[in-house]
């Protein structure tokens, strides 16, 4: 049986710089549809990150997503009854998905903080190449090369 037809998504930049990636973090960091609690969100956290790092904010967010971006991970195949977790190399759109939502996952599971100062300490550690989005990371590249042995199994 074919699968079914994948169309591109068309994504809306945010409003204040005018960029894509910005917008697809504020719908990420976004709780029942309150876009602008989100947009507040992530706004006051790029001032943060300008803050403490005396740099432009965007560079150091392009440079975390870059930095949190797997390159391989693992897939689940099913051969002659037995599962087998298969190497696989992960799309540039993949990649940047998982580098964000592993950044708002991280931050969100982080208590006591106003979340921008979460979201900002967490992409700031991501630029750094340190913090909890670069460990999974590390561990989604140590599962893929522990499983390099089944790797003839991809397609």
């Amino acid at each position: 049986m074919r699968k079914k037809r994948v169309y591109k998504k068309h994504y809306k930049e945010d409003t204040k710089h005018g960029r894509i990636d910005l917008g697809r973090l504020i719908n990420y960091v976004m709780h029942d549809g309150k876009k602008s609690v989100a947009e507040k969100v992530v706004y006051d956290a790029l001032d943060i990150i300008a803050k403490e790092t005396k740099e432009d904010a965007l560079v150091v967010f392009e440079r975390a997503v870059a930095n949190a971006s797997p390159l391989l991970e693992v897939a689940s195949k099913r051969v002659g009854g037995a599962n087998y977790q298969v190497p696989r190399e992960v799309s540039p759109s993949r990649k940047f998905v998982l580098a964000l939502r592993w950044m708002v996952e991280a931050s969100r599971n982080v208590k006591g903080k106003p979340m921008a100062a979460r979201l900002a300490a967490e992409v700031i550690a991501a630029a750094k190449n340190e913090g909890t989005a670069i460990k999974k990371k590390l561990d989604t590249h140590r599962m893929a090369e522990a499983n390099r042995a089944f790797a003839h199994f991809a397609r």
